[in-house]
């Protein structure tokens, strides 16, 4: 056996062992931690009216978020971001993202930052709040 035979099947399985921890990655990330791959019907549709009742008005009917929502307001603060895969929510745990649809960003992100998204526990309670989140993950 050559070496060269040797180097061709050696990537040859490690691009195939890659690609399955990729796939099993990938698969956890977005079914596995978020919980609308438990979530039935019901609880997305439940999500889905909460968030044109509550959320809409700030984040788009379509998850679209504000024009230029990177870009900061004259107050500082910046637009709502949009709730698709364009959107920086991503970037958190399902356990940060409930905690500001509870307490408001402000509360969570601490250290003075200021922000025009306010908490709901006031309003939802935990159940609705990850209904939304649900909701939001099934788009």
């Amino acid at each position: 056996m050559s070496w060269k035979k040797t180097l061709r099947d050696t990537v040859g399985i490690g691009l195939v062992v890659g690609g399955v921890i990729l796939a099993v990655l990938v698969g956890w990330r977005y079914t596995g931690t978020a919980a609308t791959a438990v979530a039935s019907a019901d609880v997305i549709a439940q999500g889905r009216q909460i968030y044109a009742d509550q959320c809409a008005t700030c984040h788009g009917a379509d998850l679209e978020g504000q024009p230029d929502w990177r870009t900061p307001l004259a107050s500082g603060r910046l637009p709502a971001q949009p709730h698709d895969e364009s959107g920086h929510k991503w970037h958190h745990s399902d356990e940060v993202l409930c905690r500001i649809g509870k307490e408001g960003t402000a509360a969570v992100v601490g250290g003075g930052y200021e922000s025009d998204m306010p908490g709901f526990a006031e309003v939802l309670s935990d159940t609705e709040i990850r209904a939304v989140l649900d909701y939001i993950m099934s788009t």
